[in-house]
């Protein structure tokens, strides 16, 4: 777990970063190799495939930005692959696979980050001239939220896959393991959106 102590807005930035990194990689644990893959949502959106995806992110803006190229081969990001590419795993590309290479996108950024001081400049190639040149600080904006973002779809894909919710580090749902009061407040707020509707309250 990320240690919650602050040492400047780096630091503080560097801290948040790590905790959607280890949130969402957490939401693979106990699940079996089809359910970390498969899609859950109209265009797709899969728990392996969000770990793939962020995986890239780092090792690009952090990487490639900074004159950092991490040497890591991504394919999925070459000018020819297919769309969304970098949001699914194939079958050939295993779990331990897809989250040793997030791992190893950690470990290139977090070098980054420690070595470069906020006001580094860099340039994103995939951004228009008028959003360049960047600097590590908007860098490091920009790459927590994507990933909170991300960890935030996690959450409700997880949800949806076997009734897991919250995070790894601590719990703050209310009566957490208790079914039968999910079950009743599910429907509390079914009835409400019926009644704001103007519907007839659902019956079950």
């Amino acid at each position: 777990m990320t240690a919650m102590t602050s040492s400047g807005p780096k630091a503080d930035l560097h801290r948040y970063l790590k905790i959607a990194r280890e949130a969402l990689v957490w939401k693979l644990d106990g699940l079996s190799e089809y359910d970390v893959r498969r899609p859950l949502t109209p265009t797709g959106t899969n728990l392996l495939g969000l770990v793939k995806h962020l995986a890239g992110v780092e090792l690009g803006y952090f990487g490639d930005t900074f004159g950092r190229p991490s040497g890591a081969p991504l394919p999925w990001l070459d000018d020819d692959a297919e769309p969304n590419a970098d949001m699914w795993a194939t079958p050939d590309e295993s779990r331990e696979q897809t989250v040793a290479l997030y791992h190893r996108a950690w470990a290139h950024a977090d070098a980054t980050i420690e070595e470069l001081p906020l006001d580094a400049t860099g340039h994103v190639a995939w951004w228009p001239g008028d959003r360049n040149p960047v600097t590590l600080h908007l860098i490091l904006v920009h790459v927590t939220t994507e990933t909170h973002r991300h960890a935030g779809h996690a959450d409700i894909v997880r949800e949806l896959l076997d009734g897991a919710a919250g995070r790894h580090d601590r719990d703050r749902l209310p009566n957490a393991g208790d079914a039968p009061w999910w079950t009743g407040y599910h429907e509390r707020l079914e009835q409400a959106a019926r009644q704001a509707a103007g519907a007839r309250p659902h019956d079950g």
